[in-house]
């Protein structure tokens, strides 16, 4: 399902892949605009969201308020930054690299699998990060089984 005014989390903020996603999460939810099926994963801290805040010393509850007050991407991260963690060239790779591959042969595998099989996506076979399933189900990347 496409969601508008919803990046890839590809997209980078501040140099760290997910954080411009989330952020539209947070204001598609406050806006009443988040489809339903989001709701649940908002913030969750065993996902992307509740991993990016832990990674960088933020409560997302806090998040959730700074975004609120509004304000460009780049200030929202700056304000992460003065209350949590500036992440150094190597964190922020770190971040990168364990965002990008999270859902492959880690403990969310199997999750991804499952949400996989329930959206009638298992014959995507490339797809096996958490990454690859959101541009799968949002229509951002993938067209086909083959990718092309």
């Amino acid at each position: 399902m496409k969601v508008e005014k919803l990046r890839s989390p590809y997209q980078k903020v501040a140099y760290l892949y997910h954080f411009g996603r989330m952020l539209d999460k947070i204001r598609l939810y406050q806006s009443g605009h988040l489809p339903q099926e989001y709701h649940s994963h908002l913030g969750l801290s065993v996902g992307l969201d509740g991993y990016l805040c832990g990674f960088l010393g933020v409560e997302f509850p806090a998040l959730c308020q700074r975004v609120q007050q509004v304000g460009a991407d780049d200030e929202i991260a700056e304000w992460c930054f003065q209350h949590g963690l500036r992440p150094s060239k190597v964190q922020t790779r770190i971040w990168n690299e364990f965002s990008r591959k999270f859902g492959h042969n880690d403990a969310a595998s199997s999750f991804l699998a499952r949400v996989k099989a329930e959206a009638g996506l298992a014959q995507y076979t490339e797809v096996v990060t958490a990454f690859d399933l959101i541009d799968l189900s949002e229509e951002k990347k993938h067209d086909s089984p083959s990718g092309a």
